[in-house]
């Protein structure tokens, strides 16, 4: 078997001769040398291959996009990727394209719009800063779940076919069941709650669903949500906390990684303790009453924060429980506010949690005051008739947070194959 040398990891083979393969990037050819740029996973090599003279077959020097495997010696030199580059190279083509891309691939920038990319995606995040934002979006999973592990966390699964809505709303995608009316689930809450009785401390990185009919620059109808939840908190500065340690988690994971460099993103701070403001302090700075935040409000406190505590994240706790889910635990000190948050990054609601009803009693109530009975719960409401310690938890929008980190105007340039009000495809 050829072992494969991957692209980043050619400098350490200076003088061998060794094989690459991934697909040609660009292709240049000169009246006596050619220099084929190869890209793999880890990045592009150069490759000098002997010029194509007048009557030589045409597949010696393959084109881009085409797929290959190059046996050479490893050359160094100053002015190539990485500061070598494959010299009397064999040159074997694994599979040729049979169109062209949408737009050159190997051009530093991307010449392309949105919608064009977003047709031909499958082959338009080829391109190095189209690929960027899915990788640091897969780096900063790896650092929430290592930061929950570390602190002792479960990862689970559940389910996304369920029998009820879990935020007691209109906005989920039905479906027939076998006969019988179910939905998407718009987020895990039920069952990681329910999990919080069996291993105390739980998280899920998962698919929700919303069927909003937003078309905004921030909405998905489905979308990664990173979910936490854990018993045994005094309220929910508790989650806060976690939630804390979740985020700085995912800077560091992120931190120093090529996709940061090569989309020049400034990574932010995380402070110590994350300032926080009530929600009714946040309304009297921005003078707008209404009982949610718009999103002005959210971009003028987030400007607020930077000025004034040196922070690009803040907590907005307390909000009205009017706007929370029958879930949410009431502030015993504040009538009519909860024991929930938001986190603001740059402008934009990143996270929703706060603690939850833990007594079965409670959830009874609460379901009889907004005129609901408990026969779609039953399941739900199964791990509170058997005493349940309090908790909370909160859920984080994968590709909100990477959209803010590497600047993207729209959330779908930081989501693989998106799915909004009008795209189902590719």
């Amino acid at each position: 078997m050829i072992s494969r040398v991957l692209s980043a990891e050619l400098a350490e083979h200076a003088g061998q001769r060794v094989t690459i393969a991934g697909w040609v990037h660009r292709r240049r050819r000169l009246k006596s040398v050619s220099f084929l740029v190869v890209r793999d996973r880890s990045g592009l090599a150069q490759v000098v291959a002997p010029g194509v003279v007048p009557g030589e077959e045409p597949g010696v020097v393959p084109g881009e996009e085409t797929v290959v495997r190059v046996t050479g010696v490893v050359t160094a030199n100053p002015q190539a990727p990485g500061g070598v580059e494959l010299t009397e190279p064999e040159i074997e083509v694994l599979a040729e394209p049979t169109e062209a891309p949408p737009f050159d691939l190997y051009r530093p920038v991307v010449p392309a719009a949105l919608p064009t990319i977003l047709d031909h995606a499958p082959v338009a995040l080829r391109h190095p800063r189209l690929r960027a934002p899915l990788e640091i979006s897969a780096t900063s999973v790896a650092g929430f779940r290592r930061t929950l592990d570390r602190l002792g966390f479960t990862e689970i699964h559940t389910p996304k076919i369920v029998a009820s809505a879990t935020e007691s709303g209109a906005n989920v995608f039905g479906i027939d069941y076998f006969g019988r009316p179910a939905y998407l689930a718009q987020s895990p809450q039920f069952y990681k709650q329910a999990m919080v009785g069996v291993f105390e401390r739980v998280y899920e990185v998962g698919p929700v669903f919303r069927a909003e009919p937003h078309d905004t620059v921030r909405h998905l109808a489905q979308y990664t949500s990173l979910d936490a939840e854990l018993g045994f908190v005094r309220d929910h500065r508790d989650v806060m906390a976690v939630l804390r340690e979740a985020v700085a988690g995912m800077v560091e994971a992120v931190r120093g990684q090529p996709a940061v460099d090569l989309l020049d993103v400034t990574l932010p701070e995380v402070p110590a303790e994350i300032p926080a403001i009530h929600f009714t302090e946040a309304q009297r700075l921005t003078g707008d009453f209404e009982p949610d935040l718009s999103p002005e409000q959210e971009r003028w406190l987030s400007e607020w924060a930077v000025r004034e505590h040196g922070s690009e994240f803040l907590f907005v706790t307390g909000y009205p429980m009017a706007k929370r889910p029958f879930y949410t635990h009431p502030d015993p000190l504040r009538e009519g506010y909860s024991n929930g948050f938001d986190l603001l990054f740059r402008g934009l609601e990143l996270v929703t949690g706060g603690q939850r009803l833990h007594r079965y009693q409670d959830y009874l109530d609460a379901l009889a005051a907004r005129g609901e009975g408990i026969g779609p719960y039953e399941g739900y409401l199964q791990a509170f008739a058997h005493g349940m310690p309090p908790h909370g938890g909160f859920a984080l929008g994968l590709e909100r947070w990477t959209a803010r980190l590497v600047g993207a105007a729209n959330i779908r340039q930081a989501t693989l194959f998106p799915r909004d009000l009008h795209r189902l495809s590719p």
